[in-house]
């Protein structure tokens, strides 16, 4: 009796060791590679951007005389925005103006002073002429001729300063018309305006700031053009074009895409993250838009690949630091190499190199797996944790 509770008892023992101790068979669950073409596609974490701002302030150092708009605030071309001081540039103009009148006045009288002396030159001219005809018949004397010439070089001389004096008063009223103009044009610029319709961004400063040349008072952003800047890691980058399609999936609205399109692809990689950055655009801005700044999800599809062998992402495993499957011959695993192709956001990868079509590999399993492991083949996931 002793012996056959302990033959009994023995066979118990070795049964629980094998069914479900540490030499009991693992459960996994198992796939076939399969030959059928995927769509690749690339992940990508960016932010909501303007892609076109404007930085609004003065052309020249000055005063903040008030500002007229605030955040959020929308805005039409040409809306008046913020004014500078013009400190003393109304004077100045007022002058110009007055000096402008003068130099008109002194047109005038040099317009008048040249048909004066245009008058007594072609009179002088005459006298000479007249007298030079009397001198032929000893009518006169040619002393009297001679001063008759000379009134006539006198006359021209005449003639001569008068049509300067003009030329002068000319050249003056351009100038201080000139000068009047740039002084409107920088008033003109005192005066800060919306290049576009857009909305207003950031307010950096406020009324009684000084601020430099080139120093940006508000901040405005074109709101109809929004796009996402995107960052994809580089391992995973290739094939990365213009004009891929895109889905959008921002950050505070979960559960939503939008559809668009990869707009550009920036020459210019971030080498410290190791990421390439692209430009992607909305197909059709969202309503209510975006805030600026906001995270968004962006996935751009690949063109479709041709069938090839192809195994869930899940069966690969990091054994020894070489990447490979568990593959199931007469029963038994074995661990295989393999070198991966193109794979796709739904979990399914290419394999190029260590397995063919109609292998059967494990893709999940209940513990870790050895190459003397023995294996059971569960029904779902859920048999796995039996």
């Amino acid at each position: 009796m002793l012996g056959g509770v302990g033959a009994v008892t023995a066979a118990l023992f070795g049964y629980v060791v094998l069914r479900s101790g540490p030499l009991a068979p693992v459960a996994v669950t198992t796939a076939a590679v399969e030959a059928r073409s995927i769509s690749p596609a690339l992940f990508g974490i960016g932010t909501v951007e303007a892609r076109f701002s404007y930085k609004i302030g003065p052309t020249t150092a000055g005063r903040i005389a008030k500002i007229n708009v605030d955040v959020g605030d929308r805005v039409r071309a040409g809306q008046v925005l913020a004014e500078m001081d013009p400190v003393d540039l109304d004077t100045r103009i007022v002058a110009l103006d007055a000096a402008i009148g003068r130099a008109e006045a002194s047109i005038k009288t040099a317009e008048a002073q040249v048909a004066d002396a245009l008058a007594r030159k072609d009179y002088a001219l005459a006298q000479a002429k007249r007298f030079e005809e009397l001198w032929k018949t000893r009518a006169v004397s040619e002393v009297a001729v001679e001063t008759k010439r000379q009134d006539s070089q006198v006359a021209d001389a005449v003639l001569s300063a008068a049509r300067s004096n003009l030329s002068a008063a000319q050249q003056d009223l351009q100038r201080n018309r000139a000068d009047r103009d740039g002084l409107i044009k920088q008033r003109e610029n005192l005066i800060l305006c919306a290049p576009v319709d857009g909305v207003i961004a950031a307010r950096k400063a406020e009324p009684g700031t000084t601020m430099v040349a080139g120093q940006a008072v508000i901040e405005m952003i074109d709101p109809k053009n929004l796009w996402i800047n995107a960052r994809f890691d580089q391992i995973a980058a290739t094939g990365l074009r213009q004009d891929l399609p895109a889905s959008i999936a921002l950050r505070s609205r979960a559960g939503k895409s939008a559809s668009g399109r990869v707009a550009r692809v920036e020459v210019l990689a971030d080498a410290v993250t190791e990421e390439n950055l692209a430009k992607v655009e909305f197909d059709a801005l969202p309503e209510p838009l975006p805030s600026i700044g906001e995270l968004a999800e962006v996935s751009v599809a690949l063109p479709e690949l041709a069938a090839s062998p192809t195994i869930p992402n899940a069966a690969i495993q990091n054994v020894g630091g070489k990447l490979g499957v568990w593959k199931i011959e007469d029963g038994k695993i074995r661990f295989t190499v393999v070198q991966l192709g193109a794979a796709d956001l739904e979990g399914s990868v290419q394999v190029t190199k260590g397995l063919k079509v109609g292998d059967q590999i494990v893709v999940h399993s209940a513990s870790k797996l050895a190459s003397t492991s023995r294996i059971r083949v569960a029904n779902n996931s859920a048999d796995l944790l039996k």
